[in-house]
C-alpha cells in the first residue's frame, strides 16, 4: 500500500490531511447533527413557551396588537437565551468530548507525534503499547512480546499472542496472527504497526456497533428534575383552570367574551408563575460547566454524571507508586548476596526492557549507566528470549546471548524471584531480613538472580521451569508527593477515607503511609491474606482497614466490591489494562492520564491529567461546589417563583380586577428573562464554601430538594411576596393608580431578585464577604448592572406605557430598594448568630 521508505518516515501531513479527505474519519458512527429548526421546535413545546404563545395570541384576539407583539417579542428574547445556553452547553461538551478522544502516537513526516484516533489514515504507521485499545485493522511490521485480547471480535477472552512474521499455519480462521484489528486491546507488550483499513472499512465496522449510537440514560439528578418540572406542570395546570374559573365568576355582569378572555389571562399568569422551567437547563449548565472547570484543573470528565457523584465519595481508593508518591524512581541502596556489585548491576540491566517505557526500569538503566554500563555496552549481545511480567507471578525475565553465553537474567518481587532459587533456610533468613530492613525505609525492593543455560539445551518455556541464583536485592526510592501529606488530611477532615491499594511490600506501604500521615498505617493486609477471605470477611476487614499491599488486579476488584457492600460511595484509582474492571465497578472510576492505559481511560469516568492525589482532592472539593451551588440555585428558583405565585393566586381571591392586576402575562417573561442568566451563570460561578471540607459526604440517598432547602425558599419567597405585593396593596388603596402600585411592587421584585441572589451566594459568608471575592469578576458586574439597566428602560423610556408602568420618583425607588432590602437581607444577621453560635460552640 505504501512505499517501503514510508514506514521509517511515516507519512507527511499533506499526505495524511489528503487521505482523510479520501476515506474519511476513522470512526464506526459520524456524529450527529441536530436540526437547528427540530431543536427550535423542541424549545418551543415546551409549557411555558407555549403559555407565552397562548398569551401573546389572546392579546391580539383582544385586539391589543401592541401587547400581542410585545409578548411575541419577549418569547423569541427567552428562546434566543435558551438557545444560547443550549449551545454553550454542547460546546462545552464537544470541548470535553475532543479532550477525552482516545490518542495514539503516529510516525508523521519522520517524528513520533500523538493525535486523535479519528485522525488516523491508511498507511499511517502506529506505535502501540500495553493497555491501547486499537483504532484500526493494522498489519504488524514488529513487535515485542505483543499479547491482543480479541474478545470483541472472537468472543474468545484468552490473549493471542502476535508476531510480525505469517505463515498459513498461524492463522486463526479468519484472524491473522501478523494483523491486529480494531476494537482490540493489547494486552501485554508493544509493537510498531501499519494501518490498513480504518472506519467501517475494519472487521469491527463490519459486524456493526449499535452500541456507539446507544442512547445515554439520564442522570439522577436529570431524572429528579424531570419529574420536579412534570409536578409543577400538572400543578399549575390544576391551578390554571381554578384562578380561570374564580376570575370567570368574578367578572358577573360582563361581556362574554371580554369575560372569557380575562379569565384565561389570569389563570395563564399563575401557570407562568409556577412552571419552573429553568431546572433543565441549569442543571445542564452546571454540569457541563462544571466539568469544563474541573479539565482546566487537570481532572477531565468522561461521564457527566459522574460530576454528581463526586460530592457522594466516602472512600477513596488510590494506587502508592505515581499517585501519592512521585512516580521519579531511583535507585538508592543494592544488598549483594551470592556477588559481587558488578554481577548484580548487569544482571539487573538484563533484566529490563532495551526499550523501557517503565519508571522503574528508566531508574535502573540510569544507575547501570552511572556504573559504567550504559545500554549499549548492556545491550550488546542478542535477545533470543522473554518473559513477560504478570500481575500473577510478578517477576520477568529475559534470555541473552552473549557470544556463547546465553545468560538468563529474572527480576521481580523477592518472594517470587526466591521461589526459583531454592535457598536454603538461612540464606532465606538473611535474604528475607535484608528485604524488609529496605522496605521498612520506603524502598520498593526487587529481587535479582542469573542462570547461565547450557550451550544447545532448548530454551525453558516459562520463568517457573528456570533455576537461577539468587544475586541480591536493589532497594527503589519513590519519595511522596509534596502537599499529599496535607492532602490526606483535608480528605479525613471531610469525612473520606483514603486506602492505600499497592503491589509493594507490607513493609514498603506501611512506611509511606506512616510518611504521609494516613490513618490505620500500623495495620496492612495483604493480598495473600484477601485470598484467605470470603465475601463476608473481607467486607468486614475493609470496614477498618486503610493499607492492602501485594495486590493483584482482582484484589481491587474484590476491595472495591466489598467497600460498596458495605454502603460507602467508592472512588478507585488505576492504570492498567487489569485495572479496568474495578474502575468500573467502582461509583467512580479515575484513571491515570499520563502513565495510565488507553482502557483504563475507557473503563474511568475520571482522568487526571497530572496523575496527582492533589488533583482528585481539588475535584472532590469541586465536585461538592457544584452540586452545593447547584442547590443554590433551585432554593433561588423556588424562593423567587413563589412571589409570582402567591401574587397571581391572591388577584382573583381578593376580588381585584384582571386589568388592574399586579402581575400581568408580560411582566412575568421579563422577570422570566432576568431570572434565567441569573440562576445559570451567576450561582454556577460562585466558590466553594469556607468550610465544603470539613463536612461529611453527602448521602447518596439524598435528594437535590431536602425539607430544609424547601423551608428556607417558602420563607425568603414568602417574605418578598408580602413585600411586594403588599406594597402594590398599599398603593392601590392609597392612590387608587393600579399602574404605580404595579410598578413599585414589580421593581420591589427586580431589586429584591439581586438581594436574594448575593445572600444566596454562600450559607456561611456575608454578603459584604461574596461582593469583595467577586469584585472583579465581569459577569457578575454585567448581571447586575444589567438588571440595574433593565429597570431604568422599563420606567423612564417610551416602553414605559408598553408594560403598564409609570415613572418612580427618587423617593419612591428608595422605599422599594428599602422593602427589597427587608424582605430579603433578614437572612444576613442570622448567618452571622449561626456561624458564631457553631464557633463558640467548636471551641
Amino acid at each position: 500500500m505504501t512505499e517501503l521508505s514510508k514506514l521509517t518516515t511515516g507519512l507527511t501531513t499533506a499526505e495524511a490531511q489528503a487521505r482523510l479527505k479520501r476515506f474519511g474519519k476513522n470512526e464506526l458512527t459520524p456524529p450527529k447533527k441536530q436540526n437547528p429548526f427540530l431543536k427550535f421546535l423542541h424549545t418551543l413545546c415546551q409549557p411555558m413557551f407555549l403559555l407565552l404563545l397562548c398569551a401573546a395570541v389572546i392579546y391580539f384576539l383582544l385586539g391589543q396588537a401592541r401587547d400581542g407583539a410585545v409578548m411575541l417579542v419577549f418569547v423569541c428574547g427567552m428562546i434566543g437565551i435558551d438557545a444560547v445556553q443550549s449551545w454553550k452547553t454542547d460546546k462545552t461538551l464537544n470541548a470535553l468530548k475532543k479532550l477525552s478522544a482516545p490518542q495514539v502516537t503516529v510516525l508523521r513526516d519522520g517524528h513520533e507525534t500523538a493525535v486523535p484516533s479519528w485522525e488516523l489514515v491508511p498507511g499511517d504507521v502506529v506505535k502501540l503499547t500495553e493497555g491501547i485499545r486499537i483504532p484500526a485493522d493494522c498489519h504488524i511490521l514488529s513487535c515485542s512480546d505483543l499479547c491482543i485480547e480479541e474478545s470483541t471480535l472472537t468472543g474468545e477472552a484468552q490473549g493471542v499472542w502476535k508476531s510480525a512474521a505469517h505463515t498459513e499455519s498461524e492463522q486463526l480462521g479468519r484472524w491473522r496472527r501478523d494483523w491486529c484489528y480494531a476494537g482490540t486491546q493489547v494486552l501485554e507488550g508493544s509493537a510498531v504497526v501499519l494501518v490498513e483499513q480504518t472506519g467501517l472499512n475494519t472487521e469491527y465496522g463490519k459486524i456493526g456497533v449499535s452500541v456507539a449510537a446507544a442512547p445515554q440514560e439520564r442522570s439522577p439528578l436529570q431524572k429528579q428534575t424531570d419529574r420536579l418540572v412534570k409536578v409543577c406542570t400538572v400543578i399549575a395546570v390544576v391551578l390554571f383552570a381554578a384562578v380561570s374559573f374564580f376570575t370567570w365568576l368574578e367578572l358577573a355582569g360582563t361581556e362574554t367574551a371580554g369575560r372569557l378572555v380575562q379569565s384565561i389571562l389570569s389563570g395563564v399568569t399563575l401557570a407562568m408563575a409556577m412552571i419552573p422551567e429553568e431546572f433543565p437547563v441549569v442543571l445542564a449548565v452546571f454540569l457541563s460547566m462544571g466539568a469544563w472547570r474541573l479539565a482546566k484543573q487537570q481532572a477531565l470528565v468522561r461521564r457527566l454524571p459522574a460530576v454528581e457523584t463526586l460530592g457522594e465519595i466516602s472512600v477513596l481508593c488510590v494506587d502508592k507508586t505515581g499517585t501519592i508518591t512521585q512516580n521519579q524512581m531511583a535507585v538508592q541502596e543494592t544488598w549483594c548476596f551470592a556477588a559481587n556489585p558488578a554481577s548484580l548491576t548487569e544482571a539487573l540491566g538484563l533484566a529490563c526492557e532495551p526499550e523501557p517505557y517503565d519508571p522503574m526500569e528508566k531508574a535502573i538503566l540510569d544507575y547501570c549507566s552511572q556504573q559504567g554500563l550504559p545500554a549499549q555496552t548492556l545491550f550488546s549481545g542478542t535477545l533470543v528470549r522473554e518473559y513477560a511480567f504478570t500481575h500473577e507471578d510478578k517477576r520477568m525475565g529475559h534470555i541473552w546471548q552473549k557470544g556463547s553465553r546465553a545468560l538468563l537474567a529474572a527480576k521481580g518481587c523477592p518472594e517470587s524471584i526466591w521461589s526459583l532459587c531454592g535457598m536454603d533456610n538461612t540464606a532465606q533468613k538473611a535474604a528475607e531480613n535484608a528485604a524488609k530492613k529496605l522496605a521498612a525505609s520506603g524502598l520498593r525492593v526487587l529481587a535479582v538472580a542469573v542462570q547461565e543455560l547450557t550451550a544447545g539445551t532448548p530454551l525453558p518455556e516459562t520463568l517457573s521451569e528456570c533455576s537461577p541464583a539468587f544475586l541480591g536485592l536493589v532497594g527503589l526510592a519513590d519519595p511522596p508527593r509534596a502537599g499529599v501529606t496535607q492532602d490526606i488530611c483535608r480528605c479525613t477532615a471531610a469525612g473520606i477515607r483514603v486506602v492505600m491499594i499497592t503491589g509493594d511490600s507490607a513493609e514498603t506501604a506501611g512506611s509511606i503511609a506512616r510518611q504521609t500521615g494516613m490513618p490505620g498505617a500500623e495495620a496492612v493486609v495483604t493480598g495473600g491474606e484477601i485470598d484467605c477471605m470470603d465475601d463476608y470477611t473481607l467486607r468486614q476487614c475493609v470496614q477498618h482497614t486503610n493499607i492492602f499491599a501485594r495486590v493483584v488486579p482482582e484484589h481491587k476488584m474484590r476491595i472495591v466490591k466489598a467497600l460498596r457492600a458495605c454502603g460507602a460511595v467508592t472512588a478507585m484509582t488505576g492504570d492498567g489494562v487489569n485495572d479496568a474492571p474495578a474502575l468500573k465497578y467502582a461509583d467512580i472510576g479515575i484513571a491515570m492520564g499520563k502513565r495510565g492505559s488507553e482502557v483504563a481511560r475507557e473503563a474511568s469516568d475520571l482522568v487526571l491529567l497530572d496523575d496527582n492525589f492533589s488533583t482528585i482532592v481539588r475535584t472532590v472539593r469541586d465536585g461538592r461546589r457544584i452540586y452545593d451551588n447547584l442547590c443554590k440555585a433551585v432554593g433561588y428558583l423556588f424562593a423567587i417563583h413563589i412571589p409570582f405565585a402567591l401574587s397571581a393566586l391572591l388577584v382573583p381571591l381578593l376580588h381585584i380586577a384582571p386589568e388592574n392586576g399586579f402581575l400581568l402575562p408580560v411582566h412575568i417573561v421579563v422577570l422570566e428573562l432576568l431570572i434565567d442568566p441569573t440562576c445559570s451563570i451567576v450561582l454556577e460561578r460562585q466558590p466553594a464554601e469556607t468550610n465544603l471540607m470539613k463536612q461529611k459526604p453527602r448521602s447518596s440517598r439524598q435528594t437535590l430538594i431536602t425539607p430544609r432547602l424547601m423551608l428556607h425558599s417558602f420563607l425568603q419567597g414568602g417574605l418578598l411576596a408580602a413585600a411586594a405585593f403588599g406594597s402594590y396593596l398599599f398603593w392601590m388603596q392609597q392612590t387608587g393608580n393600579s399602574a404605580l402600585a404595579r410598578t413599585i411592587g414589580l421593581v420591589v421584585l427586580m431589586l429584591g431578585n439581586l438581594f436574594l441572589v448575593q445572600t444566596g451566594s454562600s450559607r456561611t459568608e456575608s454578603i459584604l464577604h461574596t461582593a469583595k471575592v467577586l469584585r472583579h469578576d465581569k459577569v457578575m458586574w454585567a448581571i447586575h448592572l444589567g438588571t440595574l439597566a433593565g429597570i431604568s428602560v422599563l420606567l423612564y423610556t417610551p416602553l414605559c406605557g408598553f408594560f403598564g408602568l409609570v415613572p418612580l420618583s427618587a423617593l419612591q425607588l428608595l422605599t422599594a430598594f428599602l422593602l427589597a432590602a427587608a424582605a430579603v437581607l433578614w437572612s444576613e444577621p442570622v448567618k452571622w448568630l449561626k456561624k458564631r453560635f457553631f464557633h463558640s460552640k467548636k471551641n
